[in-house]
Order: structure tokens, then C-alpha cells, then sequence
């Protein structure tokens, strides 16, 4: 149910452009503009069913691609702008993508791709049969459109997800869960009529398409699409600008705004009401940052892209809050954590945290391409995180079934030594991993990004050793600290710990070899 009635120019979209362009659409505006182009790709032949695919930045028209799209009941599938042909190959080839609506900077991409249809914004060579100009085409075509019916179970989103191994699988996303994408919105994210509303993540991924588009739009609450990359100082200026007051992103854009805090003046403090966070779990230090210097909570929430987001601290209801938890099960979901035999554990348990589909109206995921259930035990989806099932009746995130680290017989999640180390003044990010040992199994090892100013030195690794010793635990500090320029990321901002262990094991066979 939308708060307020459309049809008095209510701002749909705040769209901030890279080269200082502002635009403002109304719903009424992107109705007429997405009527347009459903129309015209009704002209080529497309239909509910088919999937056209968005490989464009933030801007306009993405977002009329995507209504259009849905408008015709077709499937929109997002292709990260960082993509390179490869993974877009891959992609279309899988989800057999009738059109993709590009712009000029990504259309080399597409050269050799098969696709039956392209669409090019400001497109400078319209010879090309496949190389219509987007707005060319829309303007030709009629405003009116009677959107295409669809049920529950028919699918409106296609995404990929990656694994450990193989090439990134395919998640068809039913209507269904837009019942849960705004349920979380209300619920978790706690969004207001009256907020001014900024979702950090980019629509290219699950967290910025789920609850960046679909969640808001779906109830009549406006959004911003910010062009430019990520800068702290950018998003300042649009917090600021726009007086943002719930803010949702990952932990990584948080991060960054912690190492950088003193660019947050007292002036935000004043607007900022909520701000939820979703990809890891927070450091303390963080959330600590957010409470007391800017007067407000951010919460940690959990998701997957198979899932939408199930987990988390709710910013709309009262619970008891406990620093460094992932929180409870959102509205409509049932958790259980599991151990190696798929059995329930009781609170204090430690094993998979996995989704109890017999009891979660709300859950969508129909299996991997529609039915490939691999990550399914009998009602039960098996998430591939390890947590602990808390006093609270909440979940604590230990890590990755891959990232927890056995060393000397302990079990040690990477999250709280990394929180550890982050705590130091020195520390801008942080990745932990457990390196081969013969003696150990593994010993723990840090990678650690200082931040500006700061110089690595061998005082300077002692330092951080014994700090984390101290704070944390004398068989969970890092044996090894290597300092770093970067870590390497996913696409989405999510640290590749598994990229670092790989490194480590590398370097151990090369040993092993010489010797």
C-alpha cells in the first residue's frame, strides 16, 4: 500500500549525475517514460517471460529499463558495470537475454555476445541494426501501456550469485518476494514516509537492487541514484544535501566513513535517524562511532541474494540489542542453526546457520536456475555461514564455513580479530585468514591496510600483536601480520578472504617444493 496517492508529482526518483547534472523525476514522469519503452519493446517481438538485461550506472535510464521491463512482465537481469564481456557472456548466455540496454562507455562490451537486441543510450552509430539509440526509440512510441499480470510464483528478477567453485549460478527471484523485500524495509530498515531515503549500494548487486529499487519504490518512497563511484567525500555531500535520514549500505562504505570520521560534522548528526548495514558483520568500534559521535544506531543485517535479506537488528521493533550480533529472524522467516548431522542445536550451539523453509511464508528461493536445490537439506536452506546461536535468542556471525580457522584445536571466527585490530588508531581494514601450519594445522595471519599518514614498521606489527593478545585472546592474536596497500574485494565491496588464504597455501606448497 503506497503512504500517499500518486498523481500529484510525487518525487519517484533524486538522480545526482557524474558531471554535476541533478534531475528529479515524479512517478507520474517515470510511468510515462517506462509506458514508452514497454511499448517499443513490444515492437521486437518481447513478451512476459523473456529477460532483458540493465548494463548501465546509476542514472535515469536504468531505472526506466527496469519498470519497462517489468511492465511487459519480462525478467530484468542487473550486469554490474564493473563486468568485463566475460562475465556478461556468461550471464546472457544463461538467462538467454533477448536485449540489453547499455550506454556508450560499456557497448564494446557487448562485441561478440550474441543477443538478438541492443539498446544504446546516446548511441553514435544507429547504422548498426542492433544498435538502437535509447531514446530515439521512446520517443517514437505512445505513454499508455496496460501492464502485463503476473502471479506470485512467475519470476521478475534474474540474478547470479558466485560460489567458492565454478562459474557464478543463476537465482530466478518470483514476485513473491517483493512481500519480503518490503516487509524488511519496514521492519528492519524502518523507513518512514516522511525519511529522506540513500541505499549505498549499487542496483548491479542484490542489497542495491532488492532495497534500493523494489523495497522503496514498492512503497511509494523515493530514491536516490548517485553516478559517481563511492568517495567518502561524495557521499558526505549527498548525506548532507539531501539531509539524508536512513541510510542503508555495507559494512565496507561504513568502514571507509570511520577511517575518514572527521568529515562528518555536527551538521548530519541533526538529520541522520537510522542507518542499517548489510554484506559482514559491523566492528564495534563502528557502531561505537555512529552511537556516540553521531547520535545514531546502526544495525547489523544479514541476507544472501537467494534469500533477500532474513536476519537482522530491527530498527522498527523492540528487542534487546547485543553488539557484534546479526540479530533475529525477519518477519515472515525461521532460523534454526544446525549441526554436522543437520540437527538443531540449543542456545550456546555453534554450526551452519540455516533457513527453515516449513515455516517462512516469506522465503522465495526456488533452487539454483529454478530447481537446482543443491544448498537444500529436506525444508531446510543451508546458508554456508557459521554462527552461534546466542543467549538472546539471536545469531552471532562466527564466519564463513570456509574462513573459520582451526589453530592448536580452537576454533577462530576472522570477525573478531579483525574487530580487534580495527580498534587501533593505526588500522584503516583488516582481513584475517588461517595460514597452513604443520605444528598448528593453521596459525591466524592479518592482513592489515594502515591508514594515510601511517608507516609500516616492524615496531608497528609487534604493536598490533600484542594489542590483539591482550584484548581478544592469546591463542586467537595473529601469529603473522603482513601490511597491505589493499584487500582484494568482490565487485560489491565484500572482502575475498578465501583469495588470501589461496595466496598463503601457494606460498606454502612453493615451499614445501624447494625444501
Amino acid at each position: 500500500m503506497l503512504w500517499e496517492t500518486l498523481g500529484s508529482n510525487k518525487t519517484a526518483l533524486i538522480w545526482e549525475g557524474i558531471n554535476g547534472a541533478v534531475e528529479q523525476w515524479s512517478f507520474e514522469q517515470l510511468a510515462e517514460a517506462s509506458g514508452k519503452l514497454a511499448n517499443y519493446l513490444t515492437t521486437l517481438g518481447l513478451k512476459a517471460g523473456d529477460c532483458i538485461a540493465g548494463l548501465l550506472p546509476r542514472t535515469p535510464e536504468l531505472l526506466i529499463t527496469i519498470l519497462a521491463t517489468w511492465r511487459i512482465g519480462a525478467i530484468y537481469q542487473p550486469l554490474f558495470t564493473a563486468f568485463e564481456s566475460k562475465a556478461i557472456e556468461h550471464r546472457v548466455e544463461t538467462a538467454k537475454t533477448q536485449l540489453i540496454v547499455t550506454n556508450e562507455e560499456q557497448r564494446s562490451k557487448l562485441n561478440g555476445v550474441h543477443l538478438p537486441h541492443i539498446l544504446t543510450v546516446h548511441a553514435q552509430n544507429t547504422i548498426e541494426p542492433k544498435n538502437a539509440d535509447f531514446w530515439q526509440v521512446v520517443e517514437t512510441q505512445s505513454t499508455d501501456f496496460e501492464p502485463v499480470m503476473l502471479s506470485f510464483e512467475d519470476d521478475f528478477l534474474m540474478m547470479f550469485t558466485s560460489g567458492t567453485t565454478g562459474l557464478a549460478k543463476s537465482v530466478p527471484v518470483p514476485l513473491k518476494a517483493v512481500l519480503a523485500f518490503k516487509e524488511y524495509m519496514r521492519h528492519a530498515v524502518d523507513l518512514h514516509s516522511e525519511d529522506s531515503f540513500w541505499n549505498l549500494a549499487d542496483p548491479g548487486w542484490a542489497y542495491g537492487l532488492y532495497y534500493g529499487i523494489v523495497g522503496p519504490l514498492g512503497l511509494g518512497h523515493s530514491i536516490i541514484l548517485n553516478e559517481s563511484a563511492f568517495s567518502v567525500d561524495n557521499a558526505v555531500q549527498v548525506i548532507k544535501k539531501y539531509k539524508v535520514s536512513n541510510l542503508t549500505g555495507s559494512p565496507t562504505a561504513f568502514r571507509m566513513f570511520f577511517g575518514f570520521k572527521e568529515k562528518f560534522d555536527a551538521s548530519i548528526k541533526a538529520h541522520l535517524r537510522v542507518v542499517s548495514s548489510a554484506g559482514e558483520p559491523l566492528t564495534p568500534e563502528v557502531i561505537h562511532w555512529f552511537k556516540h559521535d553521531l547520535n545514531v544506531n546502526i544495525y547489523d543485517q544479514y541476507g544472501q541474494t537467494e534469500l533477500g535479506m532474513v536476519v537482522g537488528n530491527h530498527h522498527a521493533l523492540q528487542h534487546p540489542i547485543k553488539v557484534g550480533s546479526a540479530g533475529y529472524a525477519n518477519p515472515g522467516h525461521r532460523f534454526a542453526v544446525l549441526n554436522q548431522n543437520n540437527e538443531e542445536l540449543e542456545v550456546g550451539g555453534i554450526g551452519t546457520l540455516a533457513i527453515d523453509f516449513s515455516q517462512s511464508p516469506l522465503a522465495w528461493f526456488k533452487g539454483y536456475g529454478g530447481n537446482n536445490r543443491k544448498s537444500f537439506v529436506g525444508h531446510y536452506y543451508l546458508t554456508g555461514d557459521t554462527v552461534k546461536l546466542n543467549e538472546l535468542g539471536g545469531v552471532d556471525f562466527v564466519g564463513r564455513a570456509d574462513d573459520v580457522i582451526t589453530t592448536s584445536g580452537y576454533r577462530v571466527g576472522p570477525f573478531d580479530v579483525e574487530s580487534t585490530l580495527l580498534e587501533c588508531a593505526e588500522v584503516l581494514e583488516s582481513a584475517v585468514v588461517g595460514k597452513p601450519d604443520p605444528e598448528r594445522t593453521e596459525i591466524v595471519k592479518a592482513f592489515v591496510v594502515l591508514k594515510p599518514q601511517v608507516l609500516a614498521s616492524a615496531e608497528l606489527n609487534t604493536k598490533l600483536k600484542e594489542y590483539v593478545r591482550s584484548r581478544l585472546s592469546k591463542h586467537a592474536y595473529p601469529k603473522e601480520i603482513e601490511f597491505v596497500d589493499a584487500l582484494p574485494k568482490t565487485s560489491s565491496g565484500k572482502i575475498q578472504r578465501n583469495l588470501l588464504k589461496q595466496q598463503e597455501i601457494a606460498k606454502m606448497q612453493g615451499i614445501q617444493q624447494v625444501s
